[in-house]
């Protein structure tokens, strides 16, 4: 009897495991997909395991034991473009394919999400070659390098050898690029000659650099060094592998591109704004729908930001007014006087901009232990402070932020630019580390990827306008909490909020109303009272990236807005904490659908309360 029974159980169990085999097979194979799920993060997962890069930075796969990716690098052809482009027509029929009335409410609005990403693809294939994708800011050419220091991992001799072979794969990855920079100016898609001449010193200095200096050999070394079981023989034997790689293939790829941009030089003109490319004007257009999804046209976003430049403007006066400066002058003059005093900057020097990171740290420590007050939820990941790579900070921005790597092998990084040590007064760093850490980027990021039962989509979803206006938001929520009591600590929160509403006059005055280069510098001088390197490095962003810079503003409003909304409707009854649950753990989303999903908050809550 027991031994018919154990045959019996393990028919069952095979036949379970063959049944399940056969079901996951489907599922992965299958044009539709029987769990909705399913067709979400397949969708995801497919586009991911195709780019090598990727999944070394979400770093998922390692634990599994699967790590052969981390040798390889991005196809990035225009033909690999195409391919995926292709896609998005089948994916969306796919998704419209699933009936509504067999879909949960969190299915509903992973479908209304995923459909407004994929309407969107569809509308702007038009325009896909309407960009610089080498530029003074990011492009292939400082993109790999930082990606290799600060993304790839050493932790044994097969990662140290994954190293190499993405040394040696570079030439091919930097052909692939330059062939897609080749079709944008067969179509009359050339940079301004300065980006041109940017692009042509930051890669000069980079292949002038010595190769035991350059940062790909050094952060080789670095991240060798932290190994304590690598032997002395397999150290020799890698580092003399990666310079010759280095000199003899990194570096022939960077030729490439400095050859192809000198020649490009005397093609390009002065003009700044996208209305001087064939089509420019629709695909500033489409560019400005893309970063603050909504329908605001250039000339509302404009006007937003002429009006709030005065009000902030107004206030940080009174400030100044009530401590003692004298403002008869204006706002220009008072901010001159403000940024001029050396009491607000550190020492230039290596001591100052080690002492810049150590009171970052201690700024996010403190908010960190004291934000229980409107936060219901934090994320496990941690995060650390550190400067941006010396080759790239003269033209990169004055902080950015990098994801954690999902199995916790990476934390997030707050990335601070100390190039110019007057671009960082003492009076804006705390609202700089909140709007990159704590509770801006860092919290939103970081929350998104931990949450459970949430498709990837939701995870990671690249909507400019939630993501950063939450993390403008954030440095308001930030002063509510009492943390910029300090009243130039406070001036330093308006002059960021200034900051991006002079963003949206700049953005839309070069790329919409045709304002020269200079003419944007001036404004945004007069406007702002940030150091002329600030200044310069800012524009130059925004003639690269049109629309890019209105999301932020345009987003915190959505946010604040819609905060005022719950508590005008609910009263007493408003939960600062709940409204921020509501906002992070729902992952990124256009602001139409976020404002829907407020607005499913406060009806629940006051149904709730009819019923009570």
């Amino acid at each position: 009897m027991i031994k018919k029974t154990g045959k019996r159980l393990g028919f069952i169990l095979l036949s379970l495991t063959l049944l399940s085999s056969m079901f996951v097979a489907h599922e992965w194979f299958a044009q539709k997909p029987f769990i909705f799920r399913v067709f979400l993060d397949r969708s995801v997962l497919k586009v991911a395991l195709d780019s090598p890069e990727t999944l070394t930075s979400l770093g998922f796969l390692e634990s599994l034991g699967i790590t052969s990716h981390n040798g390889q690098l991005n196809n990035d052809s225009p033909e690999k473009m195409d391919e995926l482009l292709a896609q998005v027509d089948d994916l969306k029929a796919t998704l419209l394919s699933y009936d509504d009335a067999y879909l949960d409410e969190n299915e509903l609005l992973s479908k209304d999400i995923s459909l407004y990403l994929l309407d969107f693809i569809i509308e702007s294939k038009a325009y896909r070659y309407h960009n610089y994708p080498v530029n003074q800011l990011f492009g292939v050419q400082n993109g790999y390098p930082s990606f290799m220091a600060s993304t790839h991992q050493i932790n044994n001799i097969t990662d140290a050898e994954y190293y190499l072979s993405r040394l040696e794969k570079v030439k091919i990855k930097f052909a692939q690029n330059l062939e897609g920079l080749q079709l944008r100016e067969q179509k009359g898609i050339i940079p301004p000659k300065f980006v041109i001449e940017r692009v042509l010193t930051e890669m000069n200095a980079f292949v002038e650099t010595p190769v035991e200096d350059n940062i790909l050999y050094t952060a080789l070394v670095d991240k060798m060094n932290k190994v304590p079981h690598f032997s002395q023989f397999d150290k020799e034997r890698i580092l003399l592998a990666a310079r010759v790689l280095i000199q003899d293939n990194v570096y022939p790829a960077y030729d490439l591109f400095i050859h192809y941009f000198a020649k490009l030089k005397s093609k390009a003109v002065n003009d700044a704004g996208f209305w001087h490319l064939p089509n420019g004007d629709k695909a500033y257009k489409q560019a400005l729908k893309f970063f603050t999804t909504t329908d605001l046209s250039a000339e509302q976003i404009h006007q937003l930001g002429l009006d709030d430049v005065r009000r902030i403007q107004s206030e940080i006066l009174s400030i100044l007014d009530t401590q003692g400066y004298e403002v008869s002058e204006g706002f220009t003059q008072s901010m001159a006087v403000l940024t001029n005093q050396a009491e607000f900057y550190y020492e230039d020097s290596a001591a100052g901009r080690a002492q810049i990171l150590q009171d970052y740290n201690q700024i996010l420590t403190e908010i960190n232990q004291g934000i229980d007050a409107a936060f219901g939820v934090k994320p496990e990941a941690s995060l650390e402070v550190v400067r941006i790579p010396e080759f790239k900070e003269q033209t990169a921005p004055g902080a950015y932020y990098e994801m954690p790597a999902i199995d916790g092998s990476r934390p997030g990084r707050f990335f601070a630019n100390l190039y110019d040590i007057k671009a960082t007064p003492k009076f804006g760093m705390r609202t700089l580390a909140y709007h990159e850490g704590v509770p801006g980027h860092h919290f939103q990021l970081s929350v998104a990827m931990e949450l459970e039962n949430m498709p990837f989509i939701r995870k990671m979803a690249p909507f400019v306008a939630y993501s950063e206006g939450w993390a403008l938001y954030s440095e308001r929520v930030a002063w509510e909490l009492g943390y910029q009591a300090d009243p130039f600590d406070n001036i330093g929160r308006l002059q960021a909020e200034l900051f991006r509403a002079v963003r949206l006059v700049v953005d839309t005055g070069i790329h919409h109303k045709r304002w020269t280069r200079e003419e944007a510098i001036q404004y945004m001088s007069n406007n702002t009272g940030m150091p002329e390197s600030d200044v310069i490095a800012e524009i130059e962003r925004y003639i690269v990236m049109p629309g890019q810079a209105t999301a932020y503003k345009i987003g915190m409003m959505k946010i604040l807005s819609l905060r005022e909304k719950a508590q005008s409707t609910l009263g007493e009854e408003f939960s600062l904490i709940e409204f921020h649950n509501v906002i992070l753990k729902n992952g990124a989303m256009p602001l139409t659908i976020l404002e829907r999903v407020v607005d499913s908050y406060i009806m629940a809550n006051v149904e709730k309360r009819n019923i009570q």
